[in-house]
């Protein structure tokens, strides 16, 4: 039974719904191929159950707003959460809220309120900031603190069979009883001791043995147990959710490459440990975000919170930055880049902007070369290298049906990758502007005296207004359908 008196049930789906899927599976062939890190190398995606994908991915721990490098595998797994919905008719996304956590006990603390009202502030504010970056909310999202009979549970499972066990007040999971402990990050003993940063006990068998449960003081959260008032340790609650959500064995398990150990590895060894077989058949991780060459992190103050950055960018241009590099490899951040991740949005909605008024029709082109690239282990870059060249030959186009075809595949493309969300008038009138920057209405008077220089054939006051443009920060394109414009990349100082 809970002592916690600030213990709270939250709904396990999103403002208690189940969020729907971006589409219903088109049931198409697919070839998927994803990176397994547990193997090493990509593989053809599939799914123990083609009618029912299971997806989980490790959320936030709600202590405060959450940086740029957290947002990195929400907008990764977002993406193929998108394309496994267009093959498979149900997708079942889990994404958790971890709310028993030492640092949420101390932010607590020092803000002098109770836990349960900092967490659910720091939920509310990492839905919106996520909601902000075209992010598609997870159809699950199981909070710790609802899970922890469940944790109870599993902790006396591994103790029934060998491979946990109870000393001073904790239980442990003993590591040498599982033989393959370490095949996912693939690390030697010694370097996973290290690695863990592994408290020094006396009363742990082995020194590579990690906490399933631990003592807590009448001043910490904590429930009643088997082994005394206590709380769970941080790696049991995934294990337990999954299993309680999404069954004992699931088709991919996504979160950032700092994860792989010792947080992965030990769910690995608590799911087979406790019930067998498989625990995840695809394990899936993106690369850190950097600055300068080094990780982003709170710890080594580099880091920059969405929260912040959504006071001076739009959304989307921080989307369209995240997805700009391969998801697997280092990607390094710097405002010059959201810089021209606007650029290059300008781009692309410049070519829509004729079309503003065109209703998307029900059933649109598929963007088939854009869904390939995603097919091949989300290769985002040239995702997005082909839907500019799909913008591109929109915007040269003159025949009506083939614009009508390249329109809709460029949508069609566009949703795959969570951009182009909003109409071009739209994104003209909100995209965020520094103080100095041109208006919308002074750049669109500056084309519109260009064009009409060029229909009076005087190409040198035409060829002025190019220039100032261009000094203004404004790239123009003469195309078919007329001058589309966006906005150069500048330097910014960070």
């Amino acid at each position: 039974m809970t002592r916690n008196p600030e213990d709270s049930t939250h709904s396990a789906s999103i403002g208690s719904q189940t969020a729907a899927a971006p589409g219903p599976g088109r049931n198409r062939p697919a070839t998927i191929r994803l990176h397994n890190t547990l193997r090493g190398q990509k593989e053809i995606f599939a799914p123990h159950d083609p009618q029912r994908v299971t997806m989980y991915v490790c959320g936030p721990t709600v202590y405060n707003f959450v940086h740029i490098g957290n947002a990195r595998p929400v907008v990764v797994f977002d993406v193929l959460y998108r394309l496994l919905s267009r093959h498979y008719p149900q997708v079942v996304y889990a994404r958790n809220i971890t709310d028993i956590d030492d640092k949420i006990n101390a932010a607590a603390q020092a803000a002098g309120e109770p836990i349960r009202v900092l967490a659910e502030r720091f939920a509310a504010a990492y839905r919106e900031d996520m909601a902000a970056l075209n992010a598609l909310p997870p159809g699950v999202e199981p909070w710790a603190t609802d899970h922890v009979p469940q944790m109870i549970m599993l902790a006396r499972q591994l103790i029934e069979r060998g491979h946990a066990y109870v000393a001073d007040g904790h239980v442990l999971f003993h590591v040498p009883s599982l033989a393959d402990y370490g095949k996912l990050s693939g690390r030697r003993r010694d370097e996973m001791i290290a690695g863990a940063r592994v408290e020094v006990a006396p009363y742990k068998r082995d020194p590579a043995d990690f906490v399933l449960w631990k003592p807590s003081t009448d001043s910490q959260p904590g429930w009643d147990s088997p082994w005394g008032f206590g709380r769970p340790g941080w790696h049991i609650e995934c294990t337990a959710m999954i299993h309680t959500h999404l069954g004992r064995s699931i088709d991919i398990h996504g979160g950032g490459q700092d994860l792989i150990f010792p947080h992965h590895e030990n769910e690995i060894a608590q799911g087979e440990g406790a019930y067998g077989g498989e625990y995840c058949r695809y394990w899936v991780h993106n690369g850190y975000v950097t600055v300068d060459g080094e990780k982003m992190s709170k710890s080594l103050g580099n880091f920059r919170t969405v929260r912040d950055l959504l006071q001076h960018y739009p959304g989307e241009v921080i989307r369209y930055a995240l997805l700009a590099g391969h998801y697997r490899k280092p990607l390094d951040f710097s405002l010059g880049a959201l810089d021209q991740a606007r650029a290059a949005l300008d781009r692309l909605y410049g070519s829509l902007l004729p079309y503003d008024d065109r209703p998307r029709r029900p059933h649109g082109a598929d963007a088939q070369d854009i869904e390939a690239a995603l097919a091949d282990d989300l290769n985002t870059p040239l995702a997005l290298a082909r839907l500019h060249e799909t913008a591109a030959a929109l915007r040269k186009c003159t025949d009506p049906a083939e614009q009508e075809q390249l329109l809709e595949t460029l949508r069609d493309g566009a949703d795959l990758l969570g951009l182009l969300q909003q109409s071009p008038g739209q994104w003209r009138q909100h995209s965020v502007e520094t103080d100095d920057a041109p208006s919308v209405e002074r750049i669109e008077a500056l084309i519109a005296a260009r064009s009409d220089a060029r229909a009076a054939r005087d190409f040198t006051r035409a060829d002025a207004l190019r220039h100032e443009l261009i000094a203004l920060g404004v790239g123009i394109e003469d195309g078919a359908a007329g001058t589309t414009w966006h906005r150069l990349p500048v330097q910014v100082s960070e």
